[in-house]
């Protein structure tokens, strides 16, 4: 029980040091931070993988499958955004 205390307190503080840094952020930096994300979320991505395919109880494969599917939808609107972006900069053609 101590553990699950411990757990949910961190998840609490990552909530609030998460919303007080994104806040932060100048909307000019928000796109290129987002793009230099989507690293992180791969790893997300394989980290939930490794969860879903453990030999746990049955809710951790659960929770496991529906973190593959948040992360997995976090990296392509991530790539999606920043090829937007990146098609800002292209020239127009005539």
């Amino acid at each position: 029980m101590e553990v699950f205390i411990i757990s949910v307190t961190v998840f609490v503080l990552a909530i609030f040091v998460g919303f007080e840094v994104i806040t932060k952020v100048p909307p000019t930096l928000h796109t290129p931070l987002m793009s230099g994300s989507n690293a992180i979320s791969g790893i997300t991505v394989v980290g939930a993988i490794v969860a879903a395919g453990s030999k746990e109880p049955v809710i951790a494969a659960v929770l496991g499958v529906g973190a593959v599917i948040m992360a997995t939808i976090n990296v392509v609107g991530g790539f999606l955004v920043t090829n937007r972006m990146l098609l800002m900069f292209k020239k127009k053609k005539s």
